[in-house]
């Protein structure tokens, strides 16, 4: 079982206990990337906050209106598999997820990461 990170770009690679430093981070993004009236943001499957969750967080501290759009997860493994990951358990804040052909760690290569697609 592997927890998945959670990258906010073009901040790297990051881990969070609490959903609110993903809020804020988004939104010192957005604002950094000009948004006045809008961001659209696309949230990974294996994020650790759900695009629901993330567009009532936004939505309660700004004024802006917020889109959310979901990923679907794909994962790469040595043993040669290539696709959807085995998500054994989802919960506050984590998701633990393996190879559904070997069970070993696999590369993330989609779904990982909460990206800021657009703002206005």
């Amino acid at each position: 079982m592997y927890v998945s990170t959670l990258l906010l770009l073009p901040g790297g690679p990051c881990t969070w206990m609490h959903e609110q430093r993903v809020i804020d981070k988004v939104i010192a993004l957005g604002r950094l990337a000009g948004a006045t009236s809008k961001i659209r943001v696309e949230v990974g499957e294996l994020c650790d906050i759900s695009p629901e969750h993330l567009k009532e967080h936004l939505a309660g501290q700004i004024n802006w209106e917020v889109e959310t759009v979901y990923c679907p997860a794909k994962v790469k493994c040595a043993c040669g598999y290539e696709g959807k990951p085995r998500i054994l358990e989802r919960g506050h804040d984590f998701v633990l997820f393996d190879c559904p052909s070997c069970g070993k760690k696999p590369a993330v290569t989609r779904g990982g990461e909460i990206k800021i697609l657009g703002v206005e």
